[in-house]
């Protein structure tokens, strides 16, 4: 804080820390004789503090002070409440409860990470013309307890309305019978001024149903999975219980909470009976779409009650949206896993018994979070926190801030977001001080991992999460994905020591700069002797390692366009669907359209089978999913226990959606030069994206009907880019300066599709991305999981009919299906 605080923190006398202790009320009355010209609250906790003056609830933040590394950086948001002051008696008051400070957190069902009670710290400053006056939380306080009976991060909150003192946070109330408060030690050099904005309110969202469940229950449905918690209106009975239970999905027709594990994620009102009473709980918050409403009086109605949206309230920056709706879904739903994993802190998920600040799922999505929200704030902020958990431990935890029992071991992905997240906001914003703030944390963790390398310069000893979640690891082993867990620490380790080497030329760090860019020829020359071929074929030949390796430009020119060429292959003997996890997937749509498989990154996208990016959309999906497969075909729920349908780090394909489909890069950090150049594919004919970026807006559009292109451009004052007009027979490049341009063309004509029947061989089918699709998605459908490889010797010359006689059991209906899938791509349309 810009200056030395003058409060301590306090406690009830009787507080306990323990789990369902009421929140604790606290509350001091002071005389003024004159008004001040300029009244400043200054208020934190060890919990999750609702401030109140003179009967009013002071500010529109929620469960503030948020969540930070509490002994290194406490919080302590600012108010003016200069309005809020009156000559006479006046009351400052708090109500504070255990938030992530006291509350459980992880798995491990552990509480009391931070702290054994809960605790407030509160200075008003009383600016006058001729002095100060600081009223701070001091033995003066009195203390009781009120109506919110227990509160939980994970479980919900308890109110009873009756046991609400009235007028507590007001003048005159007697308040003889509540007790005494005491100090609390704590480390007054913690407390930091807001980095970050703060939690608010952000959007109520009306139930879009009603549903009454086989067994009778109620169940309110919102539409959309969301971070947040109800608000609703009820005449009621004094006494009466209304109990709301949060859940994610329904199955069979009742609320299922197999996906929030045993975080119990229920809020229960008790009424006053004093007409109509409107509720909203204030110390808790749940992820869910659903929820079942047990004792409401009479009939519950659609505008008795609403969702009420949470999260930081950072300035939406980026926007696109497509022809077709499947993407535009995908699309929101990758930003509503981002809003509902911004709660504070960049977390996995915000519904079941977790909602850690998991390192590699934000570094999995870094470009997609920077181009959909300004991050700055929020981020910025949690960098504090890992640097400064980073230099007390000596390692980068895997969850920030940390509360996991044992300490972690570096880690690629997970624990070298010390380096790319910062290099990733550099990126976007331009700004070098993001990387000179970060510079000792990033420089900390290179030098740490350099010296676990072999003699070779590999990363090849020590524990790896690989490409975590891959759909054929085993369900009881995330980290068993088909990729060597090796060979993708030691692929991130070459993309890392590159950010680092430009990181310390860009801050004047010369010798660093030497020191890391010669670690980076080392390490990327070791990757390529142990894991790559002359010719350009990887080890393990996966999906994940060929994206890995184009992706960070591991391999030279001539290795480049044959493992493009695998890759290709690859993904295409897969059906275009997903073989990656975490690692993997928000590389491979770039590694394939970079080496000039473009139409195989439209179908990877577009796929709507299990597993694929579209798939989960067609089950109706509103937010990313944690496993390919969280809901089943058959609508079962994956039995994983780790079945989130709420985790952003997966949507990380967005960002190629914005660089492709949008088609805006930016060539020099923050946009000052850009590069923009749309793809179109995948039968799409038209997109709109915006994008705010530091120098200003950005919009491009284009819109193909029949033959005509029409593509649509404007940049901010200040900048300049270079346009690839998509399709434009003459691949022709403007350069445009500031301002709105427009271009109208005639595309080349595709020409009459290409014929396939029964009797093209199957080279001439796997080299057309849409009709080996097509086949393969037929085939599956008849023998599922057998493979099918056009790249085989015997594929040049063996047609489809020749294939079938060595199919055992091959019937006259596969044939017909077989058929029918090639006519309709020869008619230009994918089955």
């Amino acid at each position: 804080m810009s200056q030395r605080p003058t409060g301590r923190f306090i406690t009830p006398t009787t507080a306990t820390g323990a789990e369902n202790e009421p929140a604790a009320y606290l509350r001091r009355e002071f005389r003024l004789d004159d008004l001040p010209t300029r009244a400043i609250l200054r208020v934190t906790a060890l919990g999750v503090v609702e401030a109140h003056m003179n009967g009013a609830v002071i500010g529109d933040e929620v469960l503030s002070p948020g969540w930070t590394s509490y002994r290194h950086r406490l919080v302590v948001p600012e108010h003016d409440v200069t309005d809020d002051i009156v000559v006479g008696e006046n009351v400052l008051g708090a109500i504070v409860g255990e938030g992530w400070a006291l509350g459980r957190l992880g798995w491990e069902n552990k509480r009391n990470h931070y702290a054994d009670r809960p605790a407030l710290f509160a200075e008003l400053v009383l600016e006058y013309p001729d002095r100060t006056q600081i009223i701070a939380t001091d033995t003066d306080f009195r203390a009781a307890t009120g109506g919110v009976r227990s509160n939980s991060i994970y479980d919900g909150e308890t109110y009873d309305a009756r046991l609400e003192p009235d007028g507590w946070d007001a003048a005159g109330f007697d308040d003889s019978g509540w007790g005494a408060v005491e100090i609390v030690d704590w480390p007054l050099d913690a407390l930091t001024e807001t980095a970050a904005e703060p939690i608010r309110r952000v959007q109520e969202l009306a139930p879009v149903a009603i549903i009454t469940s086989p067994s009778g229950k109620t169940v309110v449905d919102f539409g959309q999975n969301l971070s947040g918690r109800v608000r609703f209106t009820v005449t009621a009975d004094a006494g009466t219980v209304i109990a709301l239970r949060h859940a994610e999905v329904m199955t069979g027709g009742e609320v299922d909470v197999e996906t929030i594990r045993t975080a119990k994620a229920t809020d229960q009102y008790i009424a006053r009976g004093e007409g109509a009473e409107t509720w909203e709980p204030r110390f808790t918050f749940h992820g869910f779409r659903y929820v079942e409403v047990d004792g409401w009086p009479g009939e519950l109605g659609l505008t008795d009650i609403c969702a009420v949206v949470i999260h930081s309230d950072m300035r939406r920056t980026g926007w696109l949206e497509t022809s077709d709706p499947l993407l535009n879904q995908l699309h929101s739903n990758a930003v509503w896993s981002m809003r509902d994993n911004f709660v504070g802190v960049p977390t996995d998920c915000p519904q079941r018994d977790e909602r850690l600040g998991w390192t590699g799922d934000i570094n999995a999505f870094a470009p997609t979070a920077a181009f959909l929200y300004d991050v700055r704030g929020v981020l910025g902020s949690w960098l504090q926190d890992l640097a400064v958990e980073q230099k007390a431990t000596g390692f980068v935890p895997w969850v920030v801030p940390d509360v996991l029992s044992n300490p972690s071991s570096p880690t690629a992905l997970w624990s070298d977001v010390a380096v790319s997240l910062p290099w990733a906001l550099y990126r976007e914003y331009g700004d070098p001080k993001i990387l000179a703030d970060a510079y000792e944390s990033m420089t900390m963790f290179i030098r740490q991992v350099a010296a676990l390398l072999d003699n070779e310069g590999l990363w090849s000893t020590g524990f790896q999460y690989g490409d975590w979640l891959d759909p054929d690891a085993p369900m009881d082993n995330p980290a068993g994905g088909k990729t060597d867990r090796h060979l993708v620490a030691s692929a991130y380790l070459c993309k890392t020591t590159q950010e680092m080497a430009a990181t310390a030329h860009i801050l004047g760090r010369e010798d660093d700069a030497a020191e890391f860019a010669a670690l980076t020829q080392r390490v990327r020359a070791a990757f390529r002797a142990e894991y790559v071929t002359e010719k350009g074929r990887v080890a393990g030949e996966t999906v994940t390692g060929y994206a890995l390796a184009i992706a960070f430009d591991i391999l030279d020119e001539r290795q480049r366009r044959h493992a493009g060429d695998l890759l290709a292959r690859l993904v295409a003997k897969a059906g275009y669907r997903i073989s990656t996890g975490f690692a993997g997937t928000p590389l491979v749509t770039d590694a394939l359209s970079r080496t000039g498989h473009l139409d195989e990154a439209y179908l990877l996208l577009m796929e709507t089978g299990c597993p694929s990016f579209l798939y989960p959309v067609t089950m109706g999906a509103t937010t990313i999913w944690e496993r390919w497969d969280s809901i089943r075909p058959d609508g079962t729920i994956n039995p994983s226990g780790m079945t989130s349908l709420n985790h952003y780090a997966l949507g990380a394909v967005v960002d190629w959606m914005h660089r492709t489909i949008g088609g805006l890069i930016a060539l020099e950090p923050g946009y000052k030069r850009m590069r923009i150049a749309p793809a179109p594919g995948g039968n799409l004919t038209s997109s709109e994206l915006r994008h705010t970026t530091t120098q200003g807006d950005v919009a491009i559009s284009w819109s193909l009907t029949e033959q005509t292109m029409t593509v649509g451009v404007t940049i901010p004052e200040g900048t300049t880019a270079e346009v690839a007009l998509p399709l434009h027979p003459d691949g022709e490049m403007r350069e445009i300066a500031a301002g709105t341009h427009e271009w109208t063309y005639q595309v080349p004509d595709a020409g009459t599709a290409r014929s396939f029947t029964l009797d093209s061989t199957l080279k001439e089918l796997s080299d057309d991305a849409a009709a080996w699709r097509a086949f393969t998605d037929a085939f599956a459908r008849h023998f599922p999981g057998v493979p099918l490889d056009g790249s085989a010797p015997e594929a040049a010359f063996m047609s489809v009919s020749t294939m079938l006689e060595y199919v055992p059991g091959a019937s006259e209906e596969l044939r017909d299906d077989l058929a029918s899938a090639l006519a309709s791509v020869s008619q230009g349309v994918t089955a």
